[in-house]
């Protein structure tokens, strides 16, 4: 460890390193922690009137961060412009600090984060307490864990670009693996010059998938195409079914203990795609098999709030069903925050949300979908997902799984994810419904089980790669 003094500005106020800053209120309670640079897992310490910054030299555990990181108390907010925001709520002085983990006194909360409080406060998935026997110095002991591996099938598309770049952020990411048929070389040198902790790689066509999904802890496919003018239903589907079915086909092979996290549309019958191959391949865990249908939740949250002037962070909407159209049934009689709509105002926000790719597509005037949205929506499942890997015992999210809450077999909604998966489906929403989410809920069954049927029929008819 190479120590270096901290600068007393004021009596309140340590100058750090790397331009960033601690502040104590008189009792000798942290308030405010500020740094523009994280690197070497730091560790900030306060021992009686001694004040240093102990920097350890491990270079393997290096995580920079350009923008500044802040820490507030709930009567001390930081200005809106801050990328984060944490509140302390331990009464006791915080012994150290170390990387980007925290100890379980920490609460944070986060008006940008991919985390919203229905998955408990968000940011608390990079922050989770390791056991202090190892390191009985450091009571509060904290070190960052980039131990897992995520590979995107898809990564030179609309949706996969932005998403490799999100997921590059993560803490917990040691190795993004990206793969594409073609263009996904020049991705990965791009993104290879981002300094957090994963090493990146390209791979490309179909001999160099295997090697990408090798030791792969989840797997995420956007891979496929956008619907264009012109294009029906059913030749959408004919050609993202084929792909889905083919990458599945490989992460059966390769990594079959993976989360397998699918986005390619239609997500309605790409997911009972993906399972049938599993079941023909021996190696199908539905706890590990996701529809990724965040971004109906964000959109919900997101319009509610606007709606209704409320604080974002707040708004938690839970959206069951599927992931198109009339099947998307945001439950907002269940709106966290509880909040009051009118008759017109459900109507007018259910269909917004159910219709809300298509208010972008008819944005961007033919020039494409909603990526950047998406991508957005797919990072902060993939960050629930090594959250609940990493050993984090309270992530929640709504997700199209297989399912026991209806009579269909697969099914959105909110699920609470482990070490193994899907640990519980969360039936209590589904409960109590209003007359018109009950209606709603009727209706969005025939459409749902037969995107369902489609897709295992196409499964049934196509013979599996052994």
């Amino acid at each position: 460890m190479v120590a270096s003094t901290v600068t007393e500005a004021t009596p309140s106020v340590w100058r750090l390193p790397n331009n960033g800053w601690v502040k104590v209120n008189v009792d000798g309670v942290v308030d405010m922690v500020a740094l523009t640079v994280l690197e070497a897992t730091p560790s900030f310490r306060a021992a009686g009137n001694q004040k240093k910054c102990e920097m350890a030299t491990t270079s393997a555990s290096t995580f920079s961060i350009g923008s500044t990181v802040s820490f507030r108390s709930k009567g001390n907010p930081f200005p809106q412009t801050k990328p984060f925001a944490a509140r302390f709520t331990s009464q006791n002085s915080l012994a150290s600090f170390s990387g980007l983990k925290a100890a379980t006194y920490v609460k944070c909360e986060s008006e940008y984060s991919f985390l919203g409080t229905e998955s408990s406060a968000a940011l608390r998935g990079s922050f989770v307490p390791k056991a202090q026997k190892a390191n009985p110095r450091s009571q509060y002991g904290l070190q960052p864990v980039a131990s897992y591996k995520v590979a995107i099938l898809g990564a030179a598309g609309g949706i996969g670009q932005p998403l490799a770049l999100l997921i590059k952020m993560s803490p917990l990411v040691s190795a993004l693996n990206l793969y594409d048929i073609a263009n996904v070389k020049g991705v990965a040198a791009d993104l290879s010059h981002c300094n957090t902790p994963s090493q990146v790689q390209d791979f490309t066509g179909a001999s160099e998938l295997g090697n990408c999904l090798k030791g792969v802890n989840v797997v995420v496919i956007p891979a496929g195409v956008p619907r264009k003018p012109g294009m029906t239903r059913d030749d959408l589907f004919n050609i993202n079914a084929n792909i889905v079915k083919t990458l599945v086909e490989a992460v059966a092979d390769n990594c079959p203990d993976a989360f397998i996290h699918i986005i390619s549309n239609p997500v309605n019958s790409t997911v009972p795609i993906a399972a049938e191959v599993l079941k023909q391949k021996g190696v199908y865990d539905p706890k590990k098999l996701f529809g990724v249908t965040t971004l109906d939740v964000v959109r919900a949250n997101t319009f509610v709030a606007q709606k209704k002037n409320l604080k974002l962070i707040d708004v938690d909407v839970p959206v069951v069903g599927g992931h198109a159209g009339i099947t998307i049934l945001p439950l907002l009689s269940k709106t966290k925050p509880s909040v009051s709509f009118t008759d017109e105002e459900v109507e007018q926000l259910t269909v917004r949300i159910q219709n809300a790719g298509t208010e972008v597509v008819e944005a961007k005037a033919g020039a494409g979908s909603a990526t950047l949205s998406m991508a957005y929506a797919a990072a902060r499942f993939v960050e629930s997902s090594l959250r609940a890997l990493d050993g984090d015992g309270d992530v929640y999210e709504c997700s199209f799984v297989q399912s026991d809450l209806t009579d269909l077999p697969f099914f959105a909604s909110r699920i609470k994810l482990g070490t193994k998966g899907v640990e519980a489906l969360i039936p209590s929403d589904l409960s109590g419904l209003s007359e018109y989410e009950e209606k709603a809920l009727d209706a969005l069954k025939p459409e749902l089980k037969a995107s369902i049927e489609k897709g295992i029929a196409f499964v049934q008819k196509q013979p599996i790669t052994a």
